[in-house]
């Protein structure tokens, strides 16, 4: 505890590690997307199903690998992940047209899955109660460290090797994490070689997790109000999350014709702008939930961030300024960060040893709604041939998902003593 640098926060940059290269990965294919479209002649609907292909095996295989994580760790989970994601990752650079881009990309998709709610289910363990928002801000910033800083290393590979290079350069990034994840990194503070005996049991005094079993309530977890709003929201949030990961360098090239060097550079940008959100969300919240209570610390600013995500879409839409819609996206990246670190602490409060299975559930929903993102977005633009028209779209499901936040209640854990006797 008198540590300088606590063994715990030396998790955290572990995480952060493997949020960024999921989001490295992730995004590669949107920022070399118009290399991809031209070289397989494929229409924005035609891509749409290739970003949504990865979207659904994310989707279907979310709620089991959070499951997994609780019951048998955290480490085992990531190893698989991290490893499946990889392989896949390079084998996007060996794909041959349409079929086998959404074939690639759905088996991803299955790779990847899990990684979120196994990384809550780390946080649950590792860190104190009163640490959770900022813990989990961590993985936050990662992503959006690996989106930002994407374009500056698969930009300049896929002009000078082609965009299949990116691919596999990515690929052998993701084996190095797995490399240290299994020399290293254990599921447990006790299990841990180098923490100290006072830093393992404040920890362990303090944290969501505790060492007993608890058996997951599923016939009455679904009748639970507030998860039914939780879960609807995030259906909704994954909408504007998306479009920045699927649809904006596309957006920015052929419906505000930037070049791809603006491109890139707009991008990289934006996502500076969502690592200063996503540092200051975990901090805000978590001082508001000290201040104002658990209820008032995290809804209010979920509320708050997915209706100003919303307005600044609604502005992208009615601007013909191209200045306006950078600034727009700018703040637009900058707010979302507080609302997906409110939505995965509420995860973390209300799932006792189960928050894996409970992220798993949050995150299903919201990659359901990056599937119907993935899709609508691209078909609105043929049938219409504008990329405002989406973003109206964007913004009312955003507003939508602004709502209800206010039916959420972080205070109500799911699994209850009564609940266990059960």
């Amino acid at each position: 505890m008198n540590s300088k640098f606590p063994y715990r926060y030396r998790i955290l940059v572990f995480l952060f590690f493997l949020t960024l290269i999921t989001y490295l990965d992730r995004i590669c294919i949107s920022l070399v997307g118009i290399r991809i479209k031209s070289e397989f002649n494929l229409s924005n609907e035609q891509f749409g199903w290739v970003l949504a292909s990865f979207s659904l095996a994310y989707a279907l295989f979310e709620i089991p690998s959070g499951i997994l994580g609780d019951r048998i760790g955290q480490r085992a989970v990531l190893l698989r992940i991290v490893l499946c994601w990889s392989i896949l990752t390079a084998l996007t650079g060996v794909t041959t047209g349409l079929l086998t881009l959404i074939i690639v990309r759905f088996l991803f998709g299955m790779g990847e899955a899990g990684a979120f709610p196994t990384s809550s289910g780390v946080i649950s363990r590792w860190f104190p109660v009163h640490e959770t928002a900022r813990s989990l801000s961590s993985l936050f910033v990662g992503q959006n460290a690996g989106a930002a800083i994407a374009p500056l290393i698969v930009i300049p590979i896929a002009a000078a090797l082609g965009w299949r290079a990116s691919f596999f350069v990515n690929g052998i990034i993701g084996l190095l994490w797995v490399l240290v994840c299994f020399l290293w990194f254990k599921n447990n503070p006790s299990e841990m070689k180098g923490i100290t005996d006072e830093e393992r049991n404040y920890i362990e005094a303090n944290r969501r997790f505790t060492p007993h079993k608890q058996i997951f309530p599923w016939k009455i977890v679904f009748k639970n109000r507030s998860l039914r709003a939780l879960v609807a929201s995030f259906f909704c949030s994954q909408w504007g999350l998306y479009f920045f990961i699927a649809w904006m360098p596309i957006y920015l090239q052929e419906g505000r014709h930037f070049s791809e060097n603006d491109m890139k550079m707009i991008t990289f940008s934006v996502f500076i702008f969502g690592i200063v959100g996503a540092l200051s969300a975990g901090f805000l919240s978590d001082l508001l939930v000290k201040r104002k209570g658990l209820r008032w610390g995290r809804t209010f600013v979920g509320m708050l961030a997915l209706g100003m995500l919303g307005l600044t879409f609604f502005i992208a839409a009615v601007t013909s300024n191209n200045t306006v819609v950078v600034i727009c996206l700018y703040t637009g990246l900058l707010i979302y960060p507080f609302n997906v670190v409110v939505s995965f602490s509420t995860c973390v409060d209300i799932g006792g040893n189960s928050v894996g299975t409970v992220a798993g559930i949050m995150n299903f929903f919201g990659q359901i709604g990056a599937f119907f993102l993935a899709i609508v977005f691209g078909k609105i633009v043929d049938l219409t041939h504008s990329f405002n028209a989406p973003m109206f779209v964007l913004a009312g499901v955003l507003f939508i998902g602004s709502v209800l936040w206010f039916f959420v209640d972080p205070s109500r854990p799911l699994i209850t003593t009564s609940t266990n006797n059960k």
